[in-house]
């Protein structure tokens, strides 16, 4: 089986596996929340899709900003524990677990925000020196 890029980074792995849970926790809600089901399905899905999608972009701004969208998203999802938890659809402790591993995936996300930012600002760097080098003059 082929092995993309994006699929070996941690940050993406790990938004894969609460994607996973969040889909296993849109199983439980009753009927009558089917538009919930789906917006959950969705964001869930919206946040690995951003992932790999930002990491085949050309530049490093463009993958920041697909990762914003990520984090969004995220945020999206917490929202959505919490009317699991207003509405007592799931045991607190099992809604508290994932507000904690929700957590984490954003500390890594920011991770790579953060990483991806220091590539683009290394970069820049780099074409600002090639800019000021001059050559030494040419000897005849």
């Amino acid at each position: 089986m082929t092995v993309f890029v994006f699929e070996k980074l941690m940050a993406y792995q790990k938004v894969k596996d609460f994607r996973a849970r969040m889909y296993k926790l849109s199983k439980i809600l009753p009927a009558h929340e089917f538009k919930l089901r789906i917006q959950i399905c969705n964001a869930a899905r919206s946040l690995t899709n951003n992932i790999a999608e930002g990491h085949g972009r050309y530049t490093y701004k463009e993958r920041i900003r697909f990762c914003h969208d990520a984090r969004g998203s995220l945020q999206e999802l917490i929202d959505d524990v919490s009317i699991f938890e207003q509405e007592a659809y799931a045991r607190m402790d099992h809604l508290e677990t994932l507000r904690v591993d929700a957590d984490k995936v954003l500390k890594l996300i920011n991770g790579y925000i953060c990483y991806l930012q220091e590539c683009a600002a290394d970069q820049q760097a780099q074409k600002l020196a090639k800019k000021k080098y001059k050559p030494p003059p040419q000897l005849t």
